[in-house]
């Protein structure tokens, strides 16, 4: 437990502000570093591949395990990027996507925008101008690529995961489940424009109040290879 001088110091407002700053600029550093990885494995992928792209729900899709149990003609390559946001991905569309030229894309990126990571706060309308965006230049550079759009997982909130009150209310304050599914049907909306396909591949993550299963989550967010052992069996399909 933490001791309560401490715990004071921590819910100070200025040193809440200094912490936040200093972990966005470390996420920041974490995203460039894997940005520059991915631009340096590219030359050596085989083109004409399956391609998951997004944040961290996406980087840590133990894909590369799981595909071993399919038999596939084709290999998934994972360019997911910890902490992405849909701005972070169109300016690193060529690492991510283009490089590849992949075959077959499975997008799921805009969580952190939903959740305000590196904003002040969550704007729909910006997360879907720049959804539209990242679209319309896949449709452009890959016109014969099948694209994927997926839905976003929902969360748990109301579990306790250990979490204290400043990073609980810090995850949490816009990513909520209402947020979730008003994005999806936007997103769904602009996938049906761009002739995309829009996926919901989450059936089973729920309890019976709508929140990520708590045996599937690490604190309300990010999910356990259970959870994408679920995700995994209704993708099948679409691979």
């Amino acid at each position: 437990m933490m001791p309560e001088k401490l715990m004071k110091i921590m819910q100070n407002a200025e040193v809440q502000e200094a912490m936040q700053i200093f972990m966005l600029n470390d996420l920041e550093k974490q995203k460039k570093n894997t940005f520059k990885k991915y631009k340096m494995l590219n030359r050596f992928v085989k083109k004409g591949q399956i391609l998951f792209v997004g944040s961290s729900l996406m980087e840590w899709f133990p894909i590369s395990e799981m595909q071993l149990t399919l038999d596939l003609d084709y290999i998934i390559y994972n360019r997911g990027v910890a902490g992405a946001t849909t701005s972070d991905l169109l300016n690193a569309m060529n690492e991510c996507i283009f490089d590849l030229e992949p075959s077959k894309i499975f997008i799921n990126i805009g969580s952190n925008d939903i959740g305000s990571i590196g904003q002040e706060v969550y704007n729909k309308e910006s997360l879907l101008s720049n959804y539209d965006i990242i679209m319309r230049q896949i449709h452009r550079r890959l016109p014969e690529c099948e694209v994927y759009i997926m839905a976003y997982y929902p969360i748990n909130s109301e579990v306790d995961f250990g979490l204290d009150k400043f990073q609980k209310d810090d995850m949490f304050s816009t990513r909520t489940n209402d947020n979730i599914i008003e994005a999806n049907e936007g997103v769904a909306e602009l996938a049906r424009k761009h002739g995309f396909t829009f996926i919901n591949v989450n059936e089973g993550l729920t309890d019976e109040k709508g929140n990520l299963k708590a045996e599937f989550s690490i604190e309300g967010m990010h999910l356990w290879p259970n959870a994408y052992s679920v995700i995994f069996e209704n993708m099948k399909k679409y691979l």
